[in-house]
């Protein structure tokens, strides 16, 4: 089924929470929507697939292999396949994710 919809509208915030929404999950990758509150984040990990994230919302530091990166609305920042990366909000923040697999 095509349907039209306004993706940041899409997913909410909820208090001290990081809600997440899968669009897409395809063997060959994945598109997932997020909704971080202030102060809430992603602890240091890494992927086997570049990642690229998208920020509809809000601020956000994304430190990648030891740099800090700071990210807002209408940005995009790529992060490379097995390296370490980790994120925290500076304000509530909604962010896609598009993760291809190789």
């Amino acid at each position: 089924m095509v349907e039209v919809e306004r993706l940041a509208d899409s997913i909410g915030y909820q208090p001290k929470s990081v809600v997440s929404r899968t669009l897409i999950d395809k063997e060959k990758g994945t598109v997932t929507l997020f909704a971080f509150d202030e102060g809430e984040g992603l602890s240091e990990h890494t992927a086997p697939y570049d990642a690229l994230v998208y920020v509809y919302d809000g601020r956000a530091s994304i430190v990648i292999s030891g740099e800090s990166y700071e990210v807002g609305e209408g940005e995009t920042i790529i992060m490379p396949a097995d390296e370490p990366h980790a994120l925290r909000t500076l304000t509530p923040f909604k962010m896609m994710l598009v993760m291809i697999r190789s």
